[in-house]
C-alpha cells in the first residue's frame, strides 16, 4: 500500500497544536507556582475554607504570643482528651486577639493557618502520627504589647470607644482596646446573650476597626490639608474673627461651648479648633477636589488591612449645598471614620506621608522556638508629600503647645496632636477625639483615642493618649 506523505499544511498544524499544549503546560506550571507562593496562604486560611479546622484532628493548635513572648491564648487538654482554648489575660486582649469558638475573629482569624501548620521534627511528626498523638502546632509571636495595652485599657476605664497604638514607620499594631468588651474565655456560656436582641451593647463589635463615628475636629487636618494645596504660597496669610458662632444666611456654626476664639490665624484656628474659621475656609475650596483629596486619604476605599472592618466614608462633591459644606469642613454631616482609620492617616503624617501598612503579625516559629517565619514592614504608598506631611507636623505640634491638646504637654517629650469633639444625636454628648504622634520631630508612636459620648477631645480623650505616651517612653 502506498504510503501518503503529509503536506507543509498539516505539519504547521501539528506544530501548533504541539506549541499550544506546551504552552498551556507552561502556562499551568507557572500559575502553580504562583499560587503556592502568592495566593496559596491567602485561599488555605480563607474564613471559608472548612477543610482548614480539620487539622485539628492532627495538630493542637499553637500558642499566641505578645512581642515579649507572653502568652496571650494557647490550648489545654483534659484528662479526656478534650481541648479548649484558654486566654489568660481574660477580656483585655478580646478584640485584637479575637476568639476561635464560634468562628474565629481578630489574630485567631488571622493565623489560624500557621497555628494549625506544625513544624516539629520530622521523626517526632511521623512517630506521633503512627500512634495517633497530636503534633504540637506552631506559635505566632505578634506585635501586641502586654503593658501598653494594659495601659489603656487602664485609662480608658469601663468607658466606651477604642484606642489604638501603633508605630508609624513600621505599621506594628502595639495596642487595640475596645470597650465594653467580652470574656473570650466565657464566650460559649455568654454567647447566646451577646447576640441576642437584648443586648445592646455590642460587645462583639471591634470598635477600633469596625466602629464608624463621625471625626469631628480631627478632620480638620484633611480640610487645612486641602487649603494648603489650592493655596501653597498664601496659606499662612488666612486669618478669620471668631465671636463664637458663624452665620451663613440661614444657617449658623457654633464653637464647641461657644467659645470666642477672636482674631485667628489659620495656625491658631486650628490650634484651637474654631469651627467658625474651618467653616468660612471651607466654602472656598473646590468641594470636587475635596472629594479626590478624602479618597486619597483612603475615605470610601478600602483599607490596607488584615482584620475585619468598616470603610470610612466621605459624600461631599462637586455641587454640594451650603450646609453640607459647612458641616463637612468641620468633620460633621455625613463624613464617618474608624479609629483605625484615623491612626492611620495620623500615622503617615507622621512617617513624612508615607503609609506602612498596618500589622499584628511579627514572626512563626516552631514549637521548639526555631523560625519559620518572619513579617516585615510594608509600604501602603504615599498619602501626601513629605512637604505636606511636614506642614501637618508643624501644625498639630502647635495644637499641644497653644491650643486644645495641651493635656498632653509635656517636658519630657514633644507631641503633635488634634482634639476632636464629634457630635453624633441631638440632645447627646459629644465623642471625644484625640489622634497624635510623638515625639513631635523623630516620631515613633502614634495613638489614636475615641471616647463615645465622652464631651471634650482634650479634656477627656487627649489624657488617655498622655498616661500611654507617658509609658512608652518611660521605658
Amino acid at each position: 500500500m502506498k504510503k501518503t506523505k503529509p503536506d507543509s499544511h498539516t505539519n504547521r498544524n501539528i506544530l501548533l497544536i504541539t506549541y499550544l499544549m506546551v504552552g498551556l503546560f507552561i502556562s499551568m506550571i507557572g500559575y502553580f507556582g504562583y499560587f503556592l507562593q502568592v495566593r496559596g496562604e491567602t485561599v488555605i486560611n480563607n474564613s471559608y475554607n472548612a477543610r482548614l479546622d480539620r487539622f485539628s484532628d492532627r495538630i493542637i493548635r499553637g500558642e499566641l504570643l505578645s512581642h515579649d513572648g507572653r502568652i496571650l491564648a494557647r490550648t489545654e487538654a483534659d484528662e479526656d482528651g478534650s481541648e479548649r482554648r484558654v486566654y489568660p489575660y481574660g477580656p483585655l486582649f478580646a478584640h485584637s486577639v479575637g476568639y476561635s469558638d464560634h468562628g474565629k475573629t481578630g489574630l485567631e482569624a488571622l493565623a489560624n493557618f500557621y497555628l494549625l501548620s506544625s513544624h516539629m521534627n520530622l521523626i517526632e511528626q511521623t512517630v506521633n502520627e503512627f500512634s495517633g498523638v497530636k503534633n504540637i502546632g506552631d506559635n505566632v509571636i505578634t506585635t501586641l504589647d502586654v503593658d501598653l495595652q494594659q495601659t489603656a485599657s487602664d485609662a480608658l476605664g469601663g468607658r466606651r470607644g477604642a484606642v489604638i497604638v501603633m508605630e508609624p514607620d513600621t505599621g506594628k499594631i502595639l495596642a487595640m482596646i475596645s470597650r465594653p468588651e467580652y470574656d473570650p474565655n466565657t464566650l460559649g456560656a455568654d454567647w447566646d446573650f451577646l447576640i441576642s436582641g437584648e443586648n445592646t451593647e455590642a460587645q462583639l463589635l471591634n470598635r477600633s476597626t469596625q466602629g464608624l463615628y463621625p471625626p469631628g475636629s480631627t478632620f480638620k487636618i484633611l480640610t487645612i490639608l486641602e487649603y494648603i494645596r489650592e493655596h501653597p504660597d498664601t496659606w499662612r496669610e488666612y486669618t478669620f474673627d471668631c465671636d463664637g458662632i458663624y452665620e451663613c444666611g440661614d444657617y449658623t456654626i457654633s464653637c464647641y461651648h461657644g467659645n470666642v476664639h477672636g482674631h485667628q490665624t489659620l495656625e491658631q484656628a486650628f490650634a484651637n479648633s474654631c469651627n467658625g474659621a474651618f467653616a468660612a475656609l471651607g466654602q472656598e475650596l473646590d468641594a470636587g477636589a475635596m472629594h479626590d483629596l478624602a479618597e486619597q486619604l483612603l475615605f470610601n476605599q478600602e483599607l490596607p488591612l488584615s482584620l475585619a472592618y468598616s470603610k470610612g466614608s466621605f459624600t461631599m462633591n462637586t455641587g454640594a449645598d451650603t450646609w453640607e459644606i459647612l458641616q463637612t469642613s468641620i468633620g460633621q454631616g455625613n463624613t464617618q471614620i474608624t479609629p483605625m482609620h484615623n491612626a492611620m492617616i495620623t500615622a503617615a503624617i507622621a512617617n513624612g506621608g508615607i503609609l506602612m501598612k498596618p500589622y499584628l503579625l511579627e514572626r512563626v516559629e516552631s514549637s521548639a522556638g526555631e523560625e519559620v517565619k518572619q513579617f516585615l514592614p510594608e509600604s501602603a504608598g504615599s498619602l501626601m508629600t513629605a512637604d505636606e506631611a511636614e506642614a501637618l507636623s508643624g501644625l498639630m505640634r502647635l495644637v499641644v503647645t497653644e491650643g486644645t491638646g495641651s493635656a498632653v504637654r509635656t517636658d519630657a517629650y514633644s507631641v503633635a496632636g488634634k482634639t476632636g469633639s464629634a457630635e453624633f444625636e441631638t440632645g447627646r454628648e459629644t465623642h471625644a477625639w484625640f489622634t497624635g504622634f510623638a515625639p513631635a520631630e523623630n516620631p515613633r508612636l502614634a495613638v489614636t483615642v475615641v471616647v463615645e459620648e465622652a464631651g471634650s477631645g482634650g479634656q477627656v480623650a487627649a489624657p488617655i493618649a498622655r498616661s500611654i505616651f507617658d509609658r512608652y517612653f518611660s521605658r
